[in-house]
């Protein structure tokens, strides 16, 4: 993993040629957690774990400021990029065809498959309250679920342990739970 936190520095320092070698290193993680976040999606959504990956990508590399710190680091923004992407395609969806919005799930990816569907919008709010409310649980919702990382990837970021990231990552999808059946209930 140093070497990939070796790239992202080479990155930030200016070093364009690390770019190409850098996409390639993080492409098949981004896209696994693109995948994941589009499972629930219908087979005709019209956007693809590669363009999600894309744009991603292609926002990342216009931050040439950030000084990367590590492989979650990047990870952890990058699912900041994807769920700005994905709130953003779902506002236009629902612009468009009024369609109830992207629907993704709010759970641990294995156990994606067999859980009910959660409108992204809806998602988006409730985290922008839970933001509000709790900062640091609201970026464990965002590196956990938009970002893929595991519960000690989430630990290394946030600095805490592992059981406190568990413990806090339950009560954070218990309040989104909450939160969005109340909004729907409304």
């Amino acid at each position: 993993m140093s070497d990939l936190t070796d790239l992202l520095q080479h990155w930030h320092t200016g070093d364009n040629a690390v770019r190409g070698e850098l996409l390639q290193r993080v492409y098949n993680e981004l896209h696994t957690i693109a995948s994941k976040h589009l499972s629930g999606e219908r087979a005709n959504a019209l956007v693809q774990p590669t363009a999600l990956v894309n744009e991603a990508y292609l926002k990342l590399s216009k931050l040439d400021r950030i000084e990367w710190q590590n492989r979650s680091h990047f990870l952890a923004m990058a699912a900041r990029v994807m769920r700005e992407f994905l709130v953003d395609e779902a506002r236009r969806r629902i612009a468009v065809k009024r369609d109830g919005g992207v629907q993704v799930t709010l759970y641990d990816a294995d156990h994606r498959s067999d859980m009910p569907k959660t409108d992204m919008l809806a998602l988006n709010e409730a985290l922008e309250r839970l933001a509000q409310a709790d900062p640091d649980r609201a970026l464990l919702v965002e590196l956990r679920f938009f970002g893929g990382l595991t519960v000690q990837e989430t630990a290394e970021v946030l600095g805490k342990s592992p059981a406190t990231v568990k413990r806090s990552w339950q009560v954070a999808r218990a309040w989104l739970y909450q939160e969005m059946n109340t909004e729907l209930s409304e």
